[in-house]
């Protein structure tokens, strides 16, 4: 009987997500969290075979929870299931220790396959994200630029990259806008950029957005 732990901020996604693994897995527990920190909370009071991980919650993010998550003793597999195209965050969350990453938009039979596989002790890596990864051990030793931003400048670079305006981005991330133009900022003279433009030119040639 696999214990699931479900991270997301939406309702409709958490109950659809525990429709479809009961329907695969029979009398399967469930945990929910809202949030990193619920996730996080949930993780520590009890063992769970597998952990649904969403990048974008309130309060604290995904990848916050699984940078946390590396110093716990024994952490549970973690599947990240994301709305943002595993261009932009894929090779990220497997650097960060995750088992694999999962499109919310892509089919039941690959959810379904990324979970049983996980569950059974492996990685789930799609071609396209394999093929990052490839590039990513065959690059020269100089880490690109964006490898010096923390995860939350990452998050607000490739919005910023794909063309969130500051406003729709702070009220995605429940945050104020104040906060985001200070990300933004220190995100450019880290990258020693100027402008949107050029960061979206970057993300482009990194192959960080699709």
């Amino acid at each position: 009987m696999p214990a699931f732990l479900i991270a997301d901020d939406h309702v409709a996604i958490r109950e659809g997500l525990k429709r479809i693994l009961a329907e695969e897995f029979g009398e399967a527990i469930f945990g929910e969290a809202r949030n990193g920190e619920e996730a996080l909370s949930q993780i520590r009071s009890r063992d769970w075979d597998l952990v649904l991980l969403d990048i974008s919650m309130p309060d604290r993010s995904g990848l916050e929870a699984l940078d946390e998550l590396r110093h716990e003793g024994a952490p549970p597999p973690v599947l990240v299931l994301s709305v943002h195209p595993e261009g932009e965050f894929g090779v990220r969350v497997l650097k960060k220790g995750a088992a694999g990453y999962v499109s919310k938009d892509c089919p039941r039979e690959e959810l379904v396959g990324a979970v049983r596989t996980v569950l059974s002790g492996g990685k789930h890596v799609s071609p396209s994200l394999a093929e990052g990864l490839l590039s990513l051990w065959a690059s020269v030793p100089e880490a690109p630029c964006h490898e010096l931003l923390s995860n939350r400048e990452f998050q607000v670079m490739c919005a910023l990259a794909s063309g969130k305006r500051l406003t729709a981005l702070a009220k995605e991330l429940s945050l104020s806008v104040k906060t985001v133009a200070t990300y933004r900022r220190r995100l450019l003279q880290k990258m020693r950029m100027t402008s949107n433009a050029e960061l979206a030119r970057y993300a482009v040639e990194h192959k960080l957005l699709l």
